[in-house]
C-alpha cells in the first residue's frame, strides 16, 4: 500500500490514517525514525505515559507521591537515554 503526504515548510509530514492505525500509533506517541539504503522505516515506541502505565500496581501496594515521582523521573531519563543511543548510532 502506498500513499502520498505534503511536507510542510516545517518539514512535517502527515502520517495517513490508515497507516496510524496498522502501527497502532496515537496523538503523543513517539516513533524511530531509520534511514537505510533509500528506504525510511517508522517503528512506533508509544510514549512515557505507555511505558509507566500500571507501575504503581505493580510494587503490590500504593507508592508514595514520591515514589511515584520518582519512578516517572526514571521512566523519562530512560527515554532520553534510548533517544540519544539512537541519535548517536544515526551520526556514526
Amino acid at each position: 500500500m502506498s500513499k502520498t503526504s505534503v511536507v510542510t515548510r516545517k518539514g512535517q509530514i502527515t502520517i495517513p490514517a490508515e497507516f496510524r492505525q496498522l502501527l497502532g500509533l496515537k496523538e503523543g506517541d513517539t516513533v524511530e525514525l531509520h534511514w537505510d539504503d533509500a528506504t525510511l522505516t517508522v517503528t512506533p515506541l508509544g510514549s512515557v505515559t505507555d511505558r509507566t502505565y500500571g507501575l504503581a500496581g505493580k510494587a503490590g501496594r500504593a507508592l508514595s507521591s514520591k515514589e511515584l515521582k520518582e519512578a516517572t523521573e526514571e521512566a523519562i531519563a530512560e527515554d532520553v537515554m534510548e533517544r540519544m543511543d539512537r541519535r548517536a548510532a544515526a551520526i556514526s
